[in-house]
């Protein structure tokens, strides 16, 4: 007789939980609260996020080519797109490191909460390609993010994000 062995892991068992919450398959007690609601939950501060930060980056067009950061912006709750927010983006690139200011800028969101920047080639700091994306604007607690590439051969990144209302909602650095 054969039998199929099948070997889980650690993502494989938190893959199957999630969709069990999802489906609503688990004890209240055991899913999230913003899954028992529907709400969308914030996005929090990632460590590091506000390194190299200089408030109030220029308006850009672009900051050169090669490389594009975008995403979608949401209020928490609703998860209505947020438009018209200003995004502030730098990064290391070919051009030079996070403080060069030729590699920070800010964009608008549009009607669809959706922002874009077109970057330099982003190399690697401290071992990893990365970038910086920041809101600190009033209305919205200030969020600060770190997102990672998975190669500096990567030619974008989308970095969707939630926003929570400035009230009661203290501004985390890192």
């Amino acid at each position: 007789m054969t039998g199929t062995i099948i070997q889980t892991n650690r993502r494989l068992i938190l893959l199957g939980a999630a969709a069990a919450g999802a489906a609503g398959l688990l004890p209240h007690y055991l899913t999230p609260a913003s899954a028992q609601t529907g709400a969308l939950a914030a996005t929090e501060t990632m460590r590091g996020g506000a390194n190299n930060y200089i408030p109030n980056a220029p308006m850009v067009d672009n900051l050169g080519t090669g490389f594009t950061a975008s995403g979608i912006v949401r209020r928490a709750g609703s998860g209505e797109p947020l438009r018209n927010l200003r995004i502030q983006i730098w990064a290391a690139t070919e051009r030079g490191g996070e403080r060069e200011p030729s590699n920070r800028g800010s964009v608008v969101t549009d009607a669809n909460g959706r922002y874009r920047l077109d970057i330099s080639p982003i190399v690697p700091q401290f071992g990893q390609p990365h970038i910086h994306i920041a809101y600190d604007d009033p209305g919205f607690a200030t969020l600060f993010l770190r997102p990672v590439l998975n190669s500096r051969h990567d030619k974008s990144m989308v970095t969707d994000f939630v926003l929570a209302p400035a009230a009661g909602n203290a501004a985390k650095q890192s």
